[in-house]
């Protein structure tokens, strides 16, 4: 493996596979916080405590610790550039925090990318799991997999009344974030939203936009996570999530049967006006796209639209974003430019569809 071809494919390759209920559900996340037991949070420690981290935790990915999930490699963020490092969050592979570090983060990607093991971000150890659709069990068995195979080499700060101890109080206990992804675009067009999303809240869940904390809903896409870590097991965690995305999915789902049924014409025609603004634009910015992509996602799932097939939205999300634009492009790209490349990207991508 090496660094390309992390940086050069858009979708990963289990994106590409079909998950329960992806119609709605793009995709399931397990992230658990860890931390050493004999050395400092990441907010305290080192430089030399962190490379000592990293070498370990190298070490035990050389001696095949990991073998039974195939080939993995080890990035260490301090060797990649600005646009290398941005490529890989709009993957979300790493998060921006472990970015702003400098001389003391990695990450070991395994080849088909739904294992993220990032070293020294927040904690000194997040192990994400990603699965397609609504695979929020089997991506939680596959991380508690991974947490035993390193529990057998290190000794974890643990205590026996709170769990385990993070860096953020908000994770103490399990360490356990559960996130789904869902594309609810139905839910949006008739008002919806507005009041599901406080109900969600409410249950000790939150519902946060594409990137995770402090981002946009780009493209009707949204994230709902656990807020609670401490007092709850990972199986009720779990649990509950997976009971309110189930009615969610519910309301998407119905959403669009009624708009189908009291709205067909102009769906079809908002559909079919945001495939033409794709297929033939010469400039457009990021929101815009997102919009379209949106637009035209559901025109899929709906019927409206036969010829072009679902992972496009996941994979144009992602290659529009400005990094990968620029990663195309072989290097920086002013905000101008970029609008010119995305939408370049954009027309040749649907073209190789339609010839498909």
């Amino acid at each position: 493996m090496s660094l390309e071809k992390f940086l050069n494919k858009a979708v990963s390759s289990w994106m590409c596979a079909e998950g329960p209920d992806s119609d709605i559900i793009l995709s399931s996340r397990i992230r658990l916080a860890r931390n050493l037991r004999n050395y400092k949070f990441p907010t305290l420690f080192s430089n030399d405590d962190a490379r000592e981290i990293i070498g370990n935790i190298q070490g035990y990915l050389q001696q095949g610790v990991f073998k039974e999930y195939g080939p993995m490699e080890l990035l260490l963020v301090d060797d990649l550039k600005s646009l290398q490092k941005r490529v890989l969050v709009e993957k979300h592979l790493i998060s921006p925090r472990l970015t702003e570090h400098e001389s003391h983060g990695a990450v070991i990607l395994s080849d088909n990318e739904d294992i993220s093991i990032m070293i020294n971000e927040e904690d000194h150890i997040r192990i994400q799991c990603l699965y397609p659709g609504l695979q929020i069990k089997e991506a939680l068995e596959k991380a508690n997999a991974i947490d035993d195979m390193l529990e057998a080499k290190v000794d974890f700060a643990f205590d026996e009344d709170l769990g385990y101890l993070t860096s953020c109080p908000t994770n103490v206990g399990t360490g356990l974030r559960a996130s789904v992804m869902l594309h609810l675009p139905a839910l949006i067009l008739t008002r919806q939203m507005n009041r599901i999303i406080p109900a969600i809240n409410q249950l000790g869940l939150v519902v946060r936009g594409i990137y995770g904390e402090g981002s946009e809903a780009l493209g009707n896409i949204f994230q709902i996570s656990n807020q609670i870590t401490l007092g709850k097991s990972e199986a009720d965690i779990v649990g509950d999530l997976t009971s309110v995305v189930q009615q969610i999915i519910a309301q998407e789902r119905s959403a669009r049967e009624a708009l189908v049924k009291t709205s067909n014409i102009q769906l079809e025609d908002k559909v079919f006006r945001s495939l033409g603004i794709l297929a033939n634009s010469r400039i457009i910015e990021t929101k815009e796209a997102t919009e379209c992509l949106s637009d035209v996602r559901l025109g899929i799932d709906t019927g409206f639209i036969k010829h072009l097939s679902k992972n496009i939205l996941n994979e144009l999300m992602i290659l529009t974003q400005p990094g990968f634009l620029q990663q195309y492009a072989g290097g920086p790209l002013r905000p101008a430019e970029r609008d010119i490349k995305r939408a370049a990207f954009i027309r040749e991508r649907l073209k190789l569809e339609e010839r498909d």
